[in-house]
């Protein structure tokens, strides 16, 4: 071995996570690193680049960010960065700069995965740090002004549409027509010029045209290069959008070209980045309340998944998806809900329209059906009063499934005559659900007793969430009914900590990661929550309360918060994975299609579940004191 890589040997052999490897796989690594040099203040990793290997700090010290640009971690000899890249898609997650000139050793990416494969205490100490694994996989962004933070490639949808300087005007008008492009980028075809580093000559618009060509009268034939902008702004891939607004308004132009290696990937226009801003989920809302018929909602479906999609590419956390959904679905109830009414009259008596189920709990993601109810004043009288109803949850329910949120299968819907109840018909079926917690009972609990009020007099919801609260938490047997039914749906474990998969039918080896993720992770939060007597709706608000009553084994509580949100976030990554491929989203995951980080902390998360399924069925029992 040559002297070099057995200095390299030695430097392993005293670090971890190498410091427990056999010899002879240390001995092939320190032979397989690379090593690169870094002057302090110099970038060694920038966030979203690709990365093929491992870092080490093999002397100087390395600062570690988050993505706005805060600090995370320093590191010194010994330190290692890059891994959460690797392990995720290959691409930097969290950017790096040299502190003090560095040397760095690189373990190439195919050496760093076959450690991770073979060896579990090289595995468990490069994904829990000084943190649980599966606590470091959710660690969540707050920062959410996307123009802060999101790159121009994301802007980029096409390669730029080019011409050759020789051309003349009308070449290149009829080009512009053709590819319906707004702009052209105008290169350097000549023998002599061909290999220039930047191959750009400059860039005409529509602007141009109309200023350079058509004011002054010029002849169709007038070479392209005597109208062209030759004084070119541009805006590299990986800088900010706000970087390229900013550069915009300070230049006075429209069009950016996008620089890569030197050479354009394409060109950026003000309309991309306004209509990067309307994928925006306020932007969505207010479009909402502008429609003035079904027709006009129906038109955003494509703006609300764009919306879920580029939260999703930005990192948003489940929480925070979710929440932006519920906003968007409630909106569209609201806005139907005022259309109708238009449509119908004013009501003949005072009402409610209820949101049940994830709209309600803020946990809504872009595949949902409609769950919603309607309370009636306690003067209503069927003979003179439902037919309105029925015709306003008619349009209503129609008007959902047409902006995207399909029929409960159910029939949980206010069109059923069982689910449009005056008041006090309403807080009665509560009583009953709770004293005489039938099978029937207890499903349709689980379903009505995440309520929200979205239109009209939403204090009667108010008034059912506290009935709920004071009620259930005193009824023994009712938990410990709600508890036995929340242990119907299990996680997809098998003896041997395998997935357990499904055998029949168009998903057959994938995992329904609702029926045995989310929804069985939401059913027994919700059981604590009753015994608690929370009125918080959505599930982490709700371990909140449940953390603070001290109800769990110590850390089961902040345990059961990360598995929710790592088992959400598969399942909306997912949903988003397929609308990029043009299909329709669903919640049947393939465990083979997921990363391996993302199948080990997925067992992670699903023995959680059954541990604290198996603490939900000791708790509640009939007689018991909880």
């Amino acid at each position: 071995m040559e002297v070099e890589h057995l200095e390299i040997l030695d430097f392993l052999r005293s670090h971890q996570p190498f410091r427990d490897l056999p010899e002879e796989v240390l001995a092939g690594v320190a032979s397989r690193v690379e090593i690169s040099y870094f002057k302090a203040g110099t970038p060694i990793l920038e966030f979203g680049q690709e990365i093929d290997a491992l870092h080490v700090v093999r002397s100087g010290a390395v600062e570690i960010f988050r993505r706005n640009g805060e600090l995370y971690n320093r590191l010194s000899e010994g330190g290692i960065f890059g891994e959460f890249g690797l392990l995720r898609n290959r691409r930097v997650r969290f950017p790096a700069t040299a502190l003090e000139d560095s040397l760095i050793y690189l373990i190439p990416e195919p050496v760093f995965s076959e450690l991770f494969e073979q060896f579990e205490l090289f595995a468990d100490f490069v994904e829990i740090e000084d943190r649980t694994r599966l606590r470091q996989a959710v660690s969540r962004r707050e920062d959410a002004n996307e123009l802060m933070t999101a790159k121009v490639l994301t802007l980029v949808q096409r390669d730029p549409v080019v011409i050759g300087v020789q051309a003349t005007a009308q070449q290149a008008c009829q080009k512009m027509s053709e590819e319906s492009v707004s702009s052209l980028l105008i290169v350097n075809d000549t023998a002599e010029n061909r290999e220039n580093t930047s191959p750009m000559a400059g860039i005409i618009t529509d602007r141009d045209i109309r200023n350079r060509l058509v004011t002054p009268g010029l002849d169709y034939s007038t070479p392209v290069a005597q109208i062209m902008s030759t004084e070119l702004v541009t805006v590299e891939h990986n800088q900010l959008v706000f970087e390229a607004m900013l550069l915009m308004l300070r230049h006075n132009v429209h069009h950016l070209p996008v620089l890569k290696n030197h050479r354009p990937i394409g060109v950026v226009a003000i309309s991309d980045i306004i209509r990067y801003e309307s994928q925006n989920s306020l932007f969505v809302v207010s479009s909402i309340f502008r429609q003035n018929d079904v027709e006009g909602l129906q038109s955003l479906r494509a703006d609300v998944r764009s919306c879920f999609l580029r939260m999703v590419n930005e990192d948003a956390n489940s929480r925070m998806i979710g929440s932006a959904m519920a906003v968007i679905g409630r909106s569209f109830k609201q806005r139907l809900l005022e259309l109708a009414e238009e449509q119908l009259g004013p009501p003949p008596v005072p009402y409610c329209f209820l949101a049940l189920g994830s709209m309600a709990r803020d946990e809504q993601t872009i595949v949902t059906d409609q769950d919603n109810a309607l309370i009636l004043d306690n003067h209503f009288d069927p003979q003179q009063h439902d037919e309105y109803f029925q015709k306003l949850a008619a349009f209503v329910s129609d008007g959902l499934a047409a902006c995207g949120y399909t029929y409960c299968t159910g029939g949980i819907m206010a069109t059923n005559r069982q689910w449009r109840q005056p008041l006090h018909a309403w807080e009665a079926c509560f009583r009953d659900w709770i004293d005489k917690p039938t099978p029937q009972f207890l499903l349709n609990s689980s379903i009505f007793f995440d309520l929200e009020g979205v239109w009209g007099k939403t204090q009667w919801a108010d008034q059912l969430n506290d009935l709920i609260a004071h009620r259930a938490r005193r009824s023994s047997r009712f938990l410990a009914c709600m508890a036995r039914n929340a242990l119907g749906r299990t996680p997809p474990l098998g003896f041997f900590k395998d997935f357990v998969m499904e055998q029949d039918g168009k998903h057959s080896n994938s995992i329904n990661i609702k029926r045995r993720g989310t929804a069985p992770l939401t059913d027994l939060i919700r059981v604590h929550s009753l015994a608690i007597g929370s009125q918080a709706r959505n599930s982490f608000e709700r371990l909140s309360d449940i953390i603070d009553a001290g109800i769990l084994p110590s850390g089961r509580g902040p345990d059961l918060r990360d598995a929710l949100e790592f088992i959400a976030m598969v399942r909306i990554r997912h949903q988003a994975l397929s609308l990029q491929e043009a299909e329709e989203p669903d919640n049947s995951v393939v465990p083979e299609q997921l990363s391996d980080f993302e199948r080990k902390n997925l067992k992670d998360a699903f023995q959680i579940l059954s541990n604290a399924q198996k603490f939900l069925k000791f708790r509640y029992q009939p007689g018991r004191v909880n």
